[in-house]
């Protein structure tokens, strides 16, 4: 059997460009912040730590916010990494990008560290405006135009995106396949990333667009009290936004599996008529399902919430089995050599395919009356992020820096490996099981028969925390490594 090291070692793709490893070093270190946050947090509810509750909500707005930005970043890089070996992109805007999500990171950072802003991620309307002597005003049109700043950015991103891939293709028709889906399969179909990059390209504007609408509807809001806005149209704004966002993050990150596998198996990944078919079902359905976060406003008309949860159920079908069963399939005695990077990368679809599980339980509608409010959300959307997008991510660092390893490098890699799979498994199930014990979300103290299940979370947080730390050191080192020689 060839040795999987030489066989990709060649590889162009492996070669990143300095601004992606500049979005994969930010990313790297502010996920081990917001993870150190996360940490806080736990021991707090567990009563482990003291500290005051307005610390707590300034640090779960933090956390909140930085995850999902810092997700996203990471994510861009995967998706423009290998979007440009099809089509040709500008490196200006990919750094203009990274600049304004770092001027937006300085004013949430000051919105919240200076002027206390707890106000969450989601800044529901009217919350930023009433915060009840926590905070002033100018904190919160910090905390709101920083978010303004970093969606600006990503906006322009993808409408560079977009206008590479219609020199390349024509419309965006073709990139999603529709000749090859719709009429005879010829074989030409674009490949994956340039499919899945254009399904996110359409829904993360389409996203953006609208939670610029509401941030600045919210900006005019906190000068101008008289300028109210319809609660329950903000909060479809935010929510419709702010789901379409964080999924976008898996959307782009899975890239790096269709990529990044079929290159240690040997086997391609082609874009067949189930691939397109997939890729263009969650086009439709990621924006449609968003009411699952909606189900407890009784105000919400009953066919958008009936809506929600049969869509919420049907949308995790398509490109997740698809991906799921292709991964599967592609590695199936292929005579794959493991790595750090293929271990990751098949960590991720464990969990992506897991997550799907409580995230349909808490849509249905019965169920998510009770448990909504609870550590079951934070359950599922940790699933999502800790043991799907996040292995993405740190699969496709390796992947760049992979052939610069000693074997002593490769068992404290194997060793850093099991603790976060473990580990991260065991920090999501103590989310779950308080969340099925009735623990809350959103509260920063907890009552006695909750503490097991805190404490539990954060001697596994630690854990994670810890591993994610050796895989950012070991990727940090070889860049410089790379660098010396």
């Amino acid at each position: 059997m060839t040795d999987v090291e030489t066989r990709v070692a060649p590889d162009p793709a492996r070669r990143a460009s300095v601004p992606v490893l500049a979005y994969l070093v930010t990313a790297g270190a502010v996920v081990l912040l917001m993870m150190a946050f996360g940490l806080l947090m736990r021991l707090a509810q567990g009563g482990l730590l003291q500290f005051g509750p307005d610390t707590f909500y300034e640090l779960l707005t933090l956390h909140g916010a930085g995850m999902v930005g810092i997700a996203a970043l990471a994510s861009v890089a995967v998706m423009w990494h290998f979007l440009g070996q099809y089509v040709r992109l500008s490196r200006g805007m990919f750094i203009a990008n990274l600049a304004l999500f770092l001027v937006g990171v300085v004013m949430i950072l000051v919105s919240v560290l200076a002027g206390g802003f707890a106000g969450a991620w989601t800044f529901l309307y009217p919350l930023p405006a009433r915060p009840m002597g926590v905070w002033e005003t100018q904190a919160a049109a910090l905390f709101v135009g920083g978010l303004l700043v970093i969606g600006t950015g990503f906006l322009l991103l993808y409408l560079e995106a977009a206008r590479a891939i219609l020199r390349q293709y024509g419309n965006l028709g073709r990139a999603l396949g529709w000749p090859q889906l719709f009429g005879r399969d010829d074989g030409r179909a674009p490949p994956v990333a340039v499919v899945a990059s254009t399904m996110v390209l359409i829904i993360n504007s389409i996203g953006i667009t609208v939670g610029a609408a509401i941030l600045a509807m919210t900006l005019i809001n906190l000068y101008v009290p008289g300028f109210d806005i319809d609660p329950l149209l903000a909060k479809n704004m935010t929510y419709f936004f702010g789901h379409v966002f964080i999924n976008a993050t898996i959307y782009m990150a899975v890239i790096a599996v269709y990529e990044i596998l079929p290159r240690h198996t040997g086997r391609p990944w082609k874009s067949n008529k189930v691939v397109l078919a997939a890729w263009n079902a969650s086009l439709i359905m990621v924006m449609t399902n968003y009411p699952h976060h909606l189900l407890m406003d009784f105000a919400m008309p009953q066919w958008a919430l009936v809506a929600g949860q049969v869509i919420s159920y049907a949308s995790g079908l398509p490109v997740l089995v698809v991906t799921v069963f292709g991964a599967l399939t592609n590695v199936y005695r292929s005579g794959i050599r493991w790595d750090l990077t293929s271990g990751l990368l098949l960590l991720s679809m464990f969990g992506w395919g897991a997550g799907v599980i409580p995230a349909i339980i808490d849509a249905t509608v019965v169920i998510n009356q009770v448990m909504h409010n609870t550590m079951w959300v934070p359950g599922h959307f940790h699933t999502y992020l800790l043991l799907g997008m996040l292995p993405m991510v740190l699969g496709f660092m390796y992947f760049l820096t992979g052939d610069r390893q000693t074997a002593a490098d490769r068992g404290l890699d194997r060793i850093g490996f099991w603790v976060f799979a473990v580990a991260g498994l065991g920090f999501v199930l103590a989310f779950l099981a308080g969340g099925q014990a009735g623990a809350p979300r959103r509260y920063a103290e907890h009552l006695a028969q909750w503490l097991p299940y805190d404490r539990a979370g954060a001697l596994f947080a630690a854990l994670v925390l810890a591993a994610t730390l050796v895989f950012v050191g070991r990727f940090l080192l070889r860049l410089g490594q790379a660098r010396t020689a």
